[in-house]
């Protein structure tokens, strides 16, 4: 299992969130995956990307219809909300890239 974290800049919640699964999503792609279960701490993201809630933030429109692009990609892939605390792997990357200001990929 890969992992990428990025420095963002200045950047709400959601767009983080939504930043992560691009950056997730295009490192699959590099790997050449062709079946995702993606797992993020964010229910509002995964339930947005369902389908089940609207996204009425104008700043979050253009992240999610290119996460769908990306998803289009894949033979397959799953949204899947997990608590935080299962999660941190994710939170340990995007610590280093905020804290480090650099990329940070681990294999």
């Amino acid at each position: 299992m890969a992992g990428r974290g990025r420095p963002l800049g200045r950047a709400t919640n959601n767009e983080a969130e939504y930043g992560g699964l691009l950056l997730g999503l295009e490192l699959a792609r590099e790997l050449g995956a062709e079946r995702l279960e993606i797992r993020a701490d964010s229910e509002l993201l995964v339930r947005q990307m369902r389908g089940e809630y609207r996204i009425r933030a104008g700043n979050l429109k253009g992240l999610a219809e290119r996460a769908r692009n990306l998803l289009g990609e894949f033979a397959e892939a799953g949204l899947v909300a997990v608590p935080r605390e299962l999660n941190s792997r994710a939170d340990r990357l995007a610590n280093r890239a905020m804290d480090e200001g650099v990329e940070v990929v681990e294999p």
